[in-house]
């Protein structure tokens, strides 16, 4: 498996293999301790729930696609603008399309590693409620 990333541009590719190898521990390494994770607009999380959130998305069985569009760097930080698409069919046989363009932000550790400290996978999306015509699935 692919170590953690020595340049923010290489997160998103890591946090990608990790993902699709369906080890949420190896995930979980690609965030820092306290890192949020905005599963849905609005409605961040930390923690174990970080944690639940991605393993939720992962136990579906579709592999993540990444495609960084942007990554501004200013010392041991820098945002990621990230596209993204979990596109295929589940484990049970259920169709799952979620994308979105994600808006992170990543730290250089003090081991020179770069971690999420925000990972915010819908961007600007803005917050809404479901209603019977719109299902997603969620985190």
């Amino acid at each position: 498996m692919r170590a953690l990333a020595d340049r923010p541009e290489e997160v998103p590719a890591v946090f990608a293999e990790r993902f699709n190898s369906g080890d949420a521990t190896a995930l979980a390494q690609v965030y820092e301790d306290a890192a949020v994770l905005v599963p849905q607009p609005g409605m961040p999380v930390t923690g174990p729930d970080l944690h639940a959130a991605n393993g939720r998305l992962q136990q579906l069985g579709v592999p993540i696609s990444v495609r960084p569009r942007h990554v501004y760097r200013k010392g041991a930080l820098a945002l990621l603008i990230v596209d993204w698409v979990i596109d295929g069919t589940g484990r049970e046989g259920q169709a799952v399309h979620v994308e979105g363009t994600a808006t992170d932000i990543a730290r250089r550790g003090p081991d020179g590693r770069w971690r999420y400290v925000i990972d915010n996978p819908f961007g600007t999306r803005a917050q809404r409620l479901p209603t019977e015509d719109t299902v997603e699935p969620a985190f």
